[in-house]
């Protein structure tokens, strides 16, 4: 018997579903981080790849965030006692925000981390399409996704886990 067309588009579905399902129910440290490739605002390409071998701590933000703002003065302290023993850090401004406003707002704070534009929302798309800040995650050195926050983080549990991969 041969299968008709509202079953075959079924199944479809049914496999879509399932895959989905699969993908987004994946425990932290099982699934491989997206690529990531950006342009710093000054000017870098900038990769997952290229710090292989590092934790790295990807953080989504926009300069309307209140939550991200509160939460910069940390992440750059987080930043400036861990990055000299290999913590890698890369903010992400969402595609909504102003370029000149993230730049303001980069220079004001004085980030000491490399921030990319996402004006496409294309690395927002690859991690699991980001639409709230702000959202943080935190790859291995191998490469695999340990954390994924939506909010404001627990710093010293993050501390602590990044200490853990140094």
């Amino acid at each position: 018997m041969k299968p008709n067309k509202e079953t075959l588009i079924a199944g479809l579905a049914l496999v879509v579903v399932l895959g989905f399902a699969v993908s987004w129910f994946i425990p932290a440290g099982l699934r491989l981080a997206p690529p990531l490739v950006g342009q710093s605002l000054d000017g870098r390409t900038l990769t997952l790849e290229q710090w292989r071998g590092k934790p790295v701590l990807v953080t989504f933000w926009a300069t309307t965030c209140p939550s991200c703002i509160e939460e910069m003065p940390h992440l750059v302290a987080l930043y400036r006692e861990l990055n000299p023993k290999g913590l890698e850090m890369i903010g992400v401004a969402m595609s909504y925000d102003p370029p000149e406003q993230v730049r303001a707002m980069v220079k004001q704070r004085q980030l000491p981390y490399p921030v990319v534009l996402d004006t496409q929302a294309r690395i927002a798309r690859e991690f699991d399409n980001v639409q709230l800040t702000p959202t943080t995650v935190l790859i291995s050195p191998d490469g695999r996704i340990v954390q994924y926050r939506l909010g404001l983080l627990d710093l010293p549990k993050l501390r602590e886990t990044i200490q853990g991969m140094l």
